[in-house]
């Protein structure tokens, strides 16, 4: 996709080097920096300089690359594995990148472990291009239903990020979005602002402007009254991990839209690459649900009159905040799973009808 006019990935390798858009400037500033070692693409994650479970699997991925670049040691490799798992727990992709690269590297001689890894990073972040665009056309369908019914612009409501910024390339929920864009249908998104860290104003919203796709940021409790309005025609959102029954992982506040397009008939529909898919955990208690640093919530980051960025404290001195990343939709609240190989019902019967 298209920053000023000129296209990128998220992610790519360059001259020993891993480059990332930094994410933690957008959208006031376009910053491209270098990750050079693992510790840097730990950090990375960390701080979410580089965020979305795609983008980060392909991180952690490149991380493992850049700690072969430091030291051929296996034991260092393996240290390295851990931490890089442990840098955010939720986002399930994260994992299967660095279980599916430590497998491919077992037994690899040092001779050719570097090649090795770098080949195989590179497959996982095109493989995951390849998949958000196959998600793009599998949803599309579902938008085309809507505007021939419709004749008229199809309101998509999203949460968060889910888009070319938090893949590699196209978006798991913005990819059917940018696919019906690109074939003329006339789509307007209501952008949720998704505090704390408004990844939706910032990042959703400035992604959509550079392609031209219409849209409005809405606070996050303004979805609702938009849907009661017959506003919304869908409502389209990513996931950081789904499990084998179909339960949803997301950026809290998804369970919430769910309830409220529930109750006023509208889709909600999930899109997601099966590198999301967790296959072993049945009971949703059991994903780890990350907290954040609590001044995520207390200060707001901004751009002044003079150009420049600074950081306000919003909330009392004496305040606590607690600081969920993460909630869980059931089920039962999704209207169908938009993957790569095609839509299926949010349930083991439809995911494995699909992933067999």
């Amino acid at each position: 996709m298209k920053i000023n006019g000129k296209s990128y990935n998220t992610i790519w390798f360059e001259n020993n080097l891993v480059k990332i858009i930094d994410q933690t400037k957008l959208p006031h500033k376009f910053i491209i920096k270098d990750l050079k070692t693992v510790k840097d693409a730990i950090n990375a994650i960390k701080i979410m300089e580089v965020r979305g479970a795609p983008l980060i699997g392909a991180t952690a991925a490149y991380g493992l690359v850049l700690s072969i670049i430091e030291k051929k040691d296996l034991s260092f490799l393996k240290r390295s594995s851990e931490e890089l798992i442990a840098s955010r727990p939720t986002a399930i992709n994260l994992k299967w990148a660095v279980d599916r690269m430590m497998k491919k590297l077992s037994g690899i001689n040092d001779q050719d472990i570097l090649k090795t890894a770098l080949q195989e990073a590179k497959t996982i972040a095109e493989e995951d291009i390849e998949f958000c665009r196959n998600i793009g056309l599998n949803g599309l369908k579902i938008i085309e239903e809507i505007a021939n019914r419709k004749k008229d612009t199809v309101n998509i409501l999203t949460h968060c990020n889910a888009g070319w910024l938090a893949t590699i390339d196209w978006g798991t929920a913005t990819s059917p979005i940018y696919h019906a864009h690109q074939k003329g249908i006339k789509v307007h998104v209501w952008v949720d602002e998704t505090r704390p860290r408004n990844q939706g104003a910032n990042l959703t919203s400035y992604e959509l402007n550079e392609e031209g796709v219409s849209n409005t940021i809405i606070t996050d409790n303004a979805g609702g009254i938009l849907m009661q309005r017959g506003q919304v025609d869908m409502c389209l959102v990513g996931t950081d991990r789904t499990l084998s029954n179909g339960d949803v992982c997301n950026k809290i506040g998804t369970y919430l839209k769910a309830l409220a397009a529930k109750d006023n008939n509208i889709p909600f529909y999930v899109a997601l690459p099966s590198s999301t898919i967790d296959w072993k955990i049945k009971d949703h208690k059991q994903i780890p649900i990350e907290e954040r640093n609590s001044e995520e919530l207390s200060y707001v980051e901004g751009i002044d009159e003079n150009d420049k960025i600074k950081k306000l404290r919003i909330y009392p001195n004496k305040s606590k905040a607690m600081n969920l990343a993460f909630d869980v939709t059931p089920a039962k609240f999704v209207s169908g799973l938009i993957t790569e190989k095609g839509v299926c019902e949010a349930s083991e019967k439809g995911l494995k009808g699909l992933f067999k």
